[in-house]
């Protein structure tokens, strides 16, 4: 079985930036789309002009965003299982991988739904829904989009990921972005004219989490009207060997735990921030979601590429694979710097989109500024975590993961907080990003050293 020539040429023979740009944009664009969606949420609920409410869709951040953590997990290390396998030309392991992670996904997925329903209450004081009336929104919220919705959002992350691994980034995009504008479109219907007055967190979560079931359905039409031969499989009962189940989990997890370790980074933010009133946490909340949308855009190049590297790695072709790299960490450089540079000149009317003006406002502003510094670092930290992951190197991708976001920023919160209460618990998370950029410059210049030097002098000697 062949997989569509067209796309495999993108692996192999087009130049670097159009294969970027073949592979990325798409994603690159659905990422966007996903950040805008949650900012509609935002929008919308900040429409109300209720701190309370704005605050519960902050709080249900983090535990809805463990979804992605799920989805990563199988998503990332399946693609790239799947894609180092086409490079080696074994299409039954590709296939045995998006097996293997179709399943474990949904597996996965359902334990959490479950635990999130049952624990709902703790759960969202944990999060920093201790406010009664912050509390009364949050579950509400949190059992309509993870509850109902989040076997559709993260099985619709899932499928994004096996697409790209066989070429396919506008199929992923697809989905992704109909869900996302669907999403949009919904927000409003729900809160404001089919729920009454009073319910419009309980209409965004609507909106959510049946945006979330469409786009998974989709993805799924995609797949089943696919004219070329794909890779991908959902047989079941599986049957892949314990050696690939260790790769694909092993290259999965430093991207499940980066997310995961980044959804509890935002919960202790927010918990600490809870001393400083509801306006500091929904102005934490509005800055927090307008940098995401940098954070997004570059997880969407490097994911994007992602599968490109893990081809040509495999494929032994290290030229192209190291170009690849070079030409990535230039644009994600460009993309985290623009955006550091909006968020600077332009806190004001960026958060002022979400909050009317008070207190919410200034602080959200102030917040944004601090946030947005380290958007460069973390950019090219995301490219080399996705490089190390794409070759097979968790160990190097997991320490990058943990640093930029867990064992930093997280004491850094608590430390930081002693000094200044309101705005040292922000500075924690520009001050990891430095941290962890440097470290992935060391790791890769090691890896370099270690392995693609010595297989360039091999290649040498044997021409």
């Amino acid at each position: 079985m062949k997989t569509d020539a067209k796309e495999i040429r993108f692996f192999e023979q087009e130049p670097v930036p159009v294969a970027i740009a073949h592979l990325a944009l798409p994603t690159i664009v659905g990422q966007i789309i996903l950040v805008l969606y949650n900012m509609a949420d935002t929008f919308f609920i900040g429409l109300t002009g209720s701190d309370a409410k704005l605050a519960a869709v902050t709080v249900c951040l983090p535990a809805f965003m463990f979804l992605s953590a799920i989805a990563n997990l199988f998503g990332v290390g399946g693609a790239g299982e799947s894609a180092r396998s086409l490079g080696s030309s074994d299409r039954k392991s590709a296939g045995e991988a998006c097996a293997f992670s179709f399943w474990g996904c949904i597996a996965l997925t359902v334990l959490y739904t479950a635990l999130a329903v049952l624990l709902r209450h703790p759960f969202t004081d944990i999060l920093g829904g201790g406010d009664p009336e912050v509390h009364r929104y949050a579950t509400g919220y949190l059992l309509i989009t993870v509850g109902l919705g989040g076997l559709g959002t993260s099985m619709n992350m899932l499928m994004a990921h096996l697409f790209r691994s066989e070429g396919r980034s506008l199929d992923a995009s697809i989905g992704i972005i109909s869900g996302s504008l669907l999403n949009i479109a919904l927000d409003p219907v729900f809160m404001f004219v089919i729920l009454p007055e009073g319910k419009e967190v309980l209409g965004a979560a609507i909106a959510t989490a049946l945006s979330n079931w469409i786009a998974l359905g989709i993805m799924l039409y995609l797949q089943s009207r696919r004219k070329h031969p794909s890779v991908l499989s959902f047989r079941f009962p599986l049957s892949p060997d314990r050696k690939m189940v260790r790769r694909i989990l092993g290259t999965g997890l430093p991207a499940c735990i980066m997310t995961l370790f980044e959804n509890i980074s935002y919960a202790c933010l927010d918990r600490l921030m809870m001393a400083n009133g509801t306006a500091a946490q929904a102005g934490l909340g509005v800055a927090k979601k307008i940098n995401m949308l940098s954070h997004a855009t570059v997880r969407g190049l490097t994911q994007g590429v992602l599968p490109l590297i893990a081809y040509n790695h495999a494929s032994k072709n290290l030229k192209r694979m190291k170009r690849v790299i070079r030409d990535t960490v230039v644009i994600a450089l460009a993309i985290g710097g623009g955006c550091m540079l909006a968020c600077l000149f332009a806190a004001r009317p960026l958060v002022g989109i979400f909050v009317k003006p008070g207190e919410s406002l200034t602080l959200g502003m102030r917040f944004l500024r601090i946030l947005c510094i380290g958007a460069p670092f973390s950019a090219v930290a995301y490219t080399f975590i996705s490089f190390f992951q794409a070759v097979g190197r968790w160990q190097s991708a997991f320490v990058l993961a943990v640093l930029r976001k867990g064992f930093l920023d997280i004491p850094l919160m608590f430390l930081l907080c002693l000094v200044n209460p309101l705005y040292g618990i922000v500075v924690a998370t520009p001050a990891a990003d430095c941290v962890c950029f440097l470290t992935a410059i060391l790791l890769y210049r090691l890896y370099y050293m270690r392995n693609l030097r010595e297989g360039e002098m091999a290649k040498e000697e044997k021409n």
